[in-house]
């Protein structure tokens, strides 16, 4: 039986050839044989209760110059696909939020969503972190300043940032000293209307930001460390930051066989874990990278992985 798989994602020109780990998942279930199926948010809709889309078959080549073309858009009904990827970038707003429900009716017409929509949802990136509290920095959720000012003075070096965005945007390191304290707070709390996320600060990130893979709640025993560029404070690759290549240690094995289990029960099948130093910083399940960048230092076929998990849930 040929698998149906529908991607939806961001744009696929504007993708990175060398770096989509959205392309290599994609390639890979190519050369599987499976059907292909593109779509971007804009083109989910739901109606009288069914979950529907303006889908394009998606043929997919590994030439940096020529690695996609697309068929032209009919209405399907997404609950005919056997499984979907939900590969689109934050920001988490509102819009993403709908398109969860949407998936939600298409999961109850049989189609497979990785990761399940419900638990996208529910699982904040930085906020869902919390619920593993042996693993993670001090940390605290607020929108109040007069909160964030005790924070900073019982740490005196914080991080802050916000919950719904990603690659180290309008991420902020503050000490007590710093001048420009009120105006940080008051930019990323929106005066005290949108809640943020403040954790101490881990001095071990001019080590590397580790992001850890999990398939089906397992780690791929390597990471990428990604480094924060000279001057920079953010580890992320689309902050500057540099990645390398490193084994797990046995403290990553320790937060994996925490947090795997319970990816698994949510059914947030691929996963990428942030750690810094000893420290659990976020749940990544939206879109998380670095197949590529693994692939090539180790030598492995991630993609091959999630496909052979996915297989298995389809019972193919």
């Amino acid at each position: 039986m040929s698998i149906r798989l529908g991607i939806i994602m961001d744009p696929i020109e504007s993708i990175k050839f060398s770096k989509d780990s959205s392309l290599a998942m994609l390639q890979e279930a190519a050369n599987r044989g499976w059907q292909l199926n593109y779509m971007q948010m804009e083109d989910l809709f739901l109606q009288d209760g069914v979950a529907l889309a303006h889908i394009q078959a998606l043929e997919v080549r590994d030439n940096p110059d020529n690695w996609f073309s697309l068929g032209e858009k009919s209405v399907q009904k997404m609950g005919d696909l056997d499984v979907i990827l939900m590969r689109k970038d934050p920001p988490f707003d509102m819009e993403y939020i709908y398109s969860t429900y949407m998936l939600d009716a298409a999961e109850r017409d049989g189609a497979l969503i990785i990761n399940r929509a419900s638990s996208i949802r529910n699982a904040n990136e930085k906020l869902f972190a919390t619920e593993f509290p042996d693993c993670i920095p001090a940390s605290v959720v607020t929108r109040r300043a007069d909160t964030l000012r005790e924070f900073l003075a019982k740490h005196d070096d914080i991080i802050l940032k916000p919950l719904g965005e990603m690659g180290g945007a309008s991420i902020f390191r503050v000490k007590q000293s710093d001048p420009n304290i009120s105006v940080i707070i008051e930019t990323l709390t929106k005066n005290e209307s949108q809640y943020i996320m403040a954790q101490k600060f881990i001095p071990e990130i001019s080590a590397g930001d580790k992001r850890i893979l999990l398939i089906d709640g397992e780690p791929v025993p390597y990471a990428l460390a990604r480094i924060p560029a000279k001057g920079e404070t953010r580890g992320n690759l689309a902050a500057g930051g540099r990645g390398e290549g490193v084994e797990l240690s046995q403290r990553d094995y320790d937060i994996c066989a925490q947090v795997g289990p319970v990816l698994r029960k949510l059914g947030l099948v691929f996963v990428g874990i942030d750690v810094i130093g000893d420290y659990l910083t976020e749940i990544n399940s939206t879109s998380p990278t670095c197949i590529r960048e693994l692939d090539t230092l180790y030598g492995l076929n991630i993609s091959a992985q999630l496909m052979d998990a996915i297989e298995k849930k389809l019972k193919v």
